[in-house]
């Protein structure tokens, strides 16, 4: 039986290992080569931004979910943001450099589009899908950092996988909120850019985080320098702003986490408690930061006793 158990378990571990491997089936050479031409951003690949954000924006403006995939599937967003996270893993600084102007061509651009159309458009009224990107939630994150994931996994393999699935990864994540910062601008909400803009910049950085992580555990050949006090400045820059990256991310990620758990909680502590016989609840609302929760009802007058009650089952 013993031995058995063992070969069963053996068989088991090379199934898993041959399932889930990525390693012998990723072309790395072709993989940089591909993320280092998808980096710069001119030509054909701006004209399909503007008229992928300006789809995205109408998208948006008349709150259609299908009009903003539609929009995502040609988008060429994600060339600049995986060149950042590949090239930091790498050790690449000129790639870096080249990633880094690329992206602030690429959100200047998105967001004048998004501006132009905003200002011109005859309907200027927030929809539900504007005010979704105007404040991170835990779920952009998510979607975020398996969108990078999915999308750095599916260009390392070897033969081609079609653009467009990578481009949905990561339109996902980006293109609404840079749209939203260009209504916020168009509009003269700040808040609304503000806080659209944030969740644009933690997606982004999910996203390369993403990269960083996959090119690491696929083990992508370091660029060498001649000169070795080059080479060893440049690992050490590189290891510093990986730092910088992930550890705000990962203290983000949890502070989100916490929100949305804190909402959820809410919620189900409003549905499930806050019911009195002739009473009815008309709204609610939850702060995290004071967790205060404001609930107003209609009908008969509550007593106290009831209200002492409610407060007692908050914890």
């Amino acid at each position: 039986y013993h031995v058995q158990a063992k070969g069963f378990l053996q068989s088991t571990k090379v199934f898993v290992n041959d399932l889930l491997d990525i390693r012998t089936d990723s072309d790395r050479e072709s993989t940089l080569e591909a993320v280092r031409k998808d980096i710069s951003f001119k030509g054909h690949n701006a004209w399909i931004l503007i008229f992928s954000i300006f789809v995205a924006s109408i998208g948006l403006n008349v709150s259609s979910t299908a009009v903003i995939i539609g929009a995502m599937l040609i988008s060429p967003l994600m060339g600049p943001i995986v060149g950042v996270g590949m090239s930091v893993a790498i050790n690449d600084v000129l790639t870096l450099r080249k990633s880094f102007i690329n992206l602030g061509l690429m959100v200047g651009l998105s967001v004048l589009t998004a501006y132009i159309y905003f200002l011109v458009s005859p309907v200027k009224e927030e929809t539900p899908e504007l005010i979704a990107r105007t404040y991170p939630t835990i779920l952009d994150v998510l979607v975020a950092i398996f969108g990078g994931l999915a999308l750095i996994v599916a260009k390392t393999k070897k033969g081609t996988i079609a653009s467009v699935i990578f481009g949905v990864a990561i339109a996902t994540a980006l293109m609404p909120p840079l749209c939203t910062v260009g209504y916020g601008l168009a509009m003269g909400e700040w808040h609304y850019y503000a806080g659209a803009f944030y969740l644009f910049s933690i997606n982004a950085v999910f996203i390369a985080l993403s990269t960083f992580l996959v090119a690491k555990f696929l083990r992508f050949p370091m660029v060498k320098y001649a000169n070795s006090k080059r080479r060893r400045f440049v690992t050490q820059m590189a290891s510093l702003i990986a730092l910088v990256v992930m550890i705000p991310s990962l203290y983000l990620f949890y502070i989100l986490y916490k929100e949305q758990v804190f909402t959820s909680a809410t919620k189900d502590y409003v549905t499930r408690v806050i019911r009195y016989e002739g009473a009815e609840v008309v709204k609610f609302s939850q702060d995290y930061k004071s967790k205060r929760i404001d609930v107003y009802l209609i009908g008969a007058l509550v007593p106290k006793a009831k209200i002492e009650e409610w407060y007692t089952q908050l914890t």
